[in-house]
């Protein structure tokens, strides 16, 4: 069986990203003389204090991407908040005090972004980020760059996840690794095809999308609410960006898109969304000898696909 990280696993790669976070600011010709970690899980986050600049590093990547997939994904990132930003959306942008592309460096691919004071006065209010995803997609549907269709869900490392899931049946038992490939010998063929895709949901538009749940991903700045982490940017139907988020969080959106005059959520593509959502979640157990937390965090959403019919 693969061994699991241990905190002192965690903590050696925390510092190693931060150590190579810090040398690639300092090639780029920032100050960096009190760097902060600001935030780890999935990425480790760095302010490159003095310098206002923080770094961005993913650690805790899917089995099937390399170093340059990552970049190519990055660079998606980087051009969607630079144009969303050149439009007057209210966004965090790629930080103007070095070049808007990402930096590999000791195995990382960096991205920097500008130091934005946080608002810790709150919590946040998702029903209120679930109505302002609308008018993030109000602005995303004019972005001219070219996106994948549902590059988010990532049938390929779905796929693969299982097949390793086989050696782990301490994360998921037999039976549920049989119904969870079931299920998505169904859906696979839906999310790698557009055509497919709109063949299964005829008249049902698809635009650029966040990709990444924005209402969860709404910065509270000492300033306002501004739109984050692009990271998993794509192409696809709007009811990606509020998968498994349930009817309060839905009807809220829906008033937003009345506001903006978008379609409203459609809930056949709902249904599918959730569906795709449920079977990335179970995938993602895989993920676990890297980032043992993750079973923790997908609990509760495996739960739930386990007692649905």
């Amino acid at each position: 069986m693969t061994a699991f990280a241990t905190p002192d696993d965690i903590a050696r790669r925390t510092t190693a990203a931060r150590d190579a976070a810090v040398a690639a600011g300092r090639d780029l010709g920032l100050t960096v003389t009190e760097p902060a970690v600001l935030y780890e899980l999935f990425s480790v986050v760095v302010h490159l204090a003095p310098s206002p600049v923080v770094a961005r590093v993913p650690v805790v990547l899917p089995h099937t991407e390399d170093l340059d997939a990552t970049s190519a994904r990055q660079r998606r990132e980087l051009d969607v908040a630079r144009w969303l930003a050149d439009q007057g959306v209210p966004v965090i942008p790629p930080s103007p005090d070095v070049p808007a592309e990402p930096v590999q460096r000791d195995g990382f691919s960096i991205t920097f972004w500008p130091f934005v004071p946080e608002d810790k006065s709150g919590e946040p209010d998702y029903v209120v980020n679930s109505e302002k995803a609308a008018e993030l997609h109000a602005a995303l549907k004019g972005y001219p760059g070219e996106l994948p269709f549902l590059g988010t869900a990532d049938p390929a490392f779905i796929t693969d996840a299982f097949r390793l899931l086989e050696k782990h049946p301490d994360l998921l038992d037999a039976a549920d690794l049989d119904r969870a490939r079931r299920e998505w010998a169904e859906l696979e063929p839906v999310v790698r095809s557009q055509a497919e895709f709109e063949k299964r949901f005829p008249g049902v538009e698809l635009q650029p999308i966040h990709g990444d749940c924005p209402p969860a991903n709404i910065f509270a700045s000492t300033t306002g609410p501004l739109f984050s982490d692009f990271e998993l940017v794509t192409y696809g139907p709007v009811e990606w960006d509020l998968a498994s988020l349930g009817p309060d969080l839905e009807a809220a959106y829906n008033r937003g898109a009345r506001t903006h005059g978008l379609r409203e959520l459609d809930a056949d593509v709902l249904a599918f969304v959730n569906a795709v959502a449920a079977l990335r979640a179970v995938a993602y157990l895989v993920v676990a000898p890297q980032l043992p937390q993750i079973v923790d965090f997908m609990k509760p959403l495996v739960d739930t696909w386990r007692s649905r019919a």
